[in-house]
């Protein structure tokens, strides 16, 4: 081979070789163009220098609006930019950074940007940049990170305990409402089994489920919504109600749950409970007391009807004048003794009304408990000896005094006497026993009579109860005396009690009662019960009311003939008119002494009488002295007839020498 055909051949070898050398570099150049990671190069002063298209596409930027600008003006992070410009400066290698880049439609991308730095020798020729977009990896972790936050926000400001746990029941996560809860800090849970937060006799159950549900999947317990007790960190178990729910993390089996302290809604309900008990309670004592109230209201119809009966009976006989003087006075004994049963029967009423109200007063005094036994024997005694009833004293004499109203006092004893006598058969006996017992005195009232029955003795001394409530009963009355003298007792600040072996057998009746250590005789009068009235009164004038000009209003017919036949036998010159109307012109015609009128009448009742007299002045009668004569006798009527006007009230029925003595009294009184 000649000189000239190996230069030709090595000619054309050397050509062939640049020819393949241009080629792989245009499919270098034509990878990295097409390549599907941003790239571009930046020189030492932070000038782009060259960008791929995947660079362009990343940012939406043409190559002529791009490469030459400063990458200062992409960035939107200034400290991450200046401290990549101050390692460009320093010539330091730049290695992987996160960025936000800026979009050209004025949207934020996030970059992971890696590099490596071309050198000739120790010159620095400019730095290669690799841009990866993690915009969606970033936005996700910042979701990730917000729900979380949102998590614990409210883990923490829920009032229940939320807690996270692994496969093996150990706690990885406790809400700050766990230690209001449980008693427990968090840090004191978290790492721990949550079976510190059950009561032993749950713990291996939980353990058996936990173990049962990782083998076969199969749930011991409906976690949805469950009530178990828990523990305490002060040992006390608290009811909760639970709730599970599972969820994978990393790839392992978590457990989330929420426990509720349902102490409150247990206490609620217990309360509810109790409150529906209680008014089913009430709701039978209303029905008890309504079937009572109507049996009581018979009882009252009865006991009212039967002495009228014989009032109404004896006075029409007499009316018709053929009883001669025998059965006349037959009859006036008869109707007097059923007309004071039926005044009894009232004063019994008012008192239970008093006591109910609250408006029963005691004129409280020292005296000898002798004094008022005795006197309500004496008023029983009749009573007993038409029964041939002996009635036994057995009086302790040491005993001193007692603080009481003699009055009421000797109404409770009359009233166990009474009760007594009432059931006790013919020859039997009742025993009264006055004994001193340390620092009270005792008074037992015993008889040989019916006895009571265990079921109904807890239930003596209750208004309107009788043992025997039906028509065929052998006793009357209302039931209220019994009730009336544990009420009066208890006002002295005594006790009372019933006792009886069974029917047929008896009973006793003990009064408790404080002594009084000193003993002070009293001047003052005693005041004498309705029940302690002498069924002999006589009709003589205990005062005479001689040329006394008295005016008695009523409208009922028979009252007005009663007081006019009445007080004229005493002296007086009576008119009696029906209506307020008539009382006033004769008020100011006549100009009466007295005038003693009924409340309660058709028309103006006495109470607008008495406005209408005191507004007329003296010369005209406005100052007649009056008396409010009246079946209204509770405290409050006789209040409200003062504050109308009228100087005195007496309550109907009123015995004649008892009226006669309050008008004697009244007219000297304003003389």
């Amino acid at each position: 081979m000649s000189d000239d055909d190996a230069i030709a051949e090595t000619s054309s070898e050397g050509s062939g070789a640049f020819e393949e050398l241009r080629r792989r570099e245009r499919e270098l150049a034509d990878f990295i163009e097409n390549a599907p990671v941003g790239l571009h190069w930046v020189d030492a002063g932070g000038a782009i220098l060259w960008a791929n298209q995947a660079e362009l596409d990343l940012l939406g930027y043409t190559r002529e609006e791009y490469i030459g600008r400063h990458i200062a003006e992409f960035h939107a992070d200034e400290d991450v930019i200046n401290d990549m410009l101050r390692r460009l400066t320093n010539n330091e290698t730049l290695h992987s950074y996160e960025a936000r880049l800026r979009c050209r439609d004025g949207s934020l991308k996030y970059v992971l940007i890696s590099s490596n730095v071309l050198r000739e020798g120790a010159k620095f020729i400019h730095t290669r940049c690799f841009t990866r977009d993690i915009t969606a990896r970033k936005l996700s972790e910042e979701a990730l990170r917000d729900h979380e936050y949102q998590f614990r926000a409210i883990a923490e400001t829920a009032q229940d305990a939320i807690i996270t746990i692994d496969e093996d029941s150990t706690l990885l996560f406790v809400s700050q409402s766990t230690e209001r809860i449980f008693g427990y800090a968090p840090e004191e849970l978290v790492g721990k089994p949550l079976t510190m937060l059950m009561p032993e006799y749950l713990r291996h159950l939980h353990q058996a489920g936990i173990k049962r549900y990782a083998e076969t999947g199969q749930k011991h317990i409906d976690w949805a919504a469950i009530e178990l007790p828990g523990l305490h960190k002060d040992g006390r178990e608290i009811p909760l109600e639970i709730s599970f729910s599972e969820f994978i993390s990393q790839g392992k089996r978590r457990f989330s749950g929420i426990a509720r302290d349902t102490s409150d809604r247990k206490r609620a309900a217990m309360e509810r409970e109790a409150l529906l008990l209680a008014e089913r309670r009430t709701a039978e004592e209303l029905r008890e007391a309504n079937r009572l109230k109507d049996e009581f209201l018979a009882t009252v119809s009865h006991e009212l009807r039967t002495p009228l009966t014989a009032i109404l009976g004896w006075a029409h006989l007499l009316r018709l004048g053929q009883l001669g003087e025998g059965g006349a006075i037959e009859a006036l004994e008869t109707i007097e003794r059923n007309a004071r049963a039926q005044s009894q029967l009232i004063d019994d009423l008012l008192d239970v009304s008093g006591i109910i109200t609250g408006k029963l007063r005691l004129d409280v005094r020292q005296i000898d408990p002798g004094t008022f036994i005795e006197s309500a024997i004496e008023v029983v005694r009749l009573a007993a000896d038409a029964k041939n009833v002996r009635i036994q004293k057995v009086m302790d004499t040491g005993v001193v005094t007692v603080a009481g109203d003699p009055a009421r006092l000797q109404q409770v004893v009359w009233n166990l006497l009474s009760n007594a006598i009432k059931f006790t058969p013919k020859g039997g006996r009742v025993q009264v026993r006055l004994e001193r017992i340390n620092s009270h005195i005792e008074i037992a009232v015993s008889d040989t009579g019916a006895g009571i029955n265990p079921e109904f003795l807890p239930h003596v001394f209750e208004r309107f109860r009788q043992a025997d409530q039906t028509t065929t009963r052998e006793h009357s009355g209302l039931g209220l005396g019994l009730a009336i003298v544990r009420h009066l007792v208890e006002l002295h600040g005594g006790t009372v009690e019933a006792e009886s072996p069974g029917e047929g057998q008896g009973a006793t009746f003990i009064v408790r009662l404080p002594l009084v250590s000193v003993h002070q005789k009293t001047k003052r009068d005693e005041r004498v019960h309705p029940t302690a009235r002498d069924t002999r009164s006589s009709l003589d004038c205990p005062e005479r009311l001689d040329g006394m000009k008295v005016l008695v209003v009523d409208d009922e017919v028979d009252t007005r003939t009663l007081l006019r036949a009445g007080l004229s036998q005493c002296g007086a010159e009576v008119t009696c008119v029906a209506s307020a109307l008539e009382a006033l012109e004769v008020i100011e015609k006549e100009r009466p002494a007295l005038l003693v009128s009924d409340i309660g009448m058709p028309g103006e009742d006495g109470y607008e009488l008495i406005r209408k007299v005191r507004a007329l002045p003296a010369e005209r009668g406005g100052r007649t002295p009056a008396i409010a004569l009246t079946a209204y006798a509770r405290t409050e009527d006789r209040l409200r007839a003062l504050r109308a006007g009228y100087q005195m009230h007496v309550s109907k029925p009123v015995e004649l020498a008892e009226l006669v003595t309050v008008m004697a009294s009244l007219v000297q009184r304003t003389v």
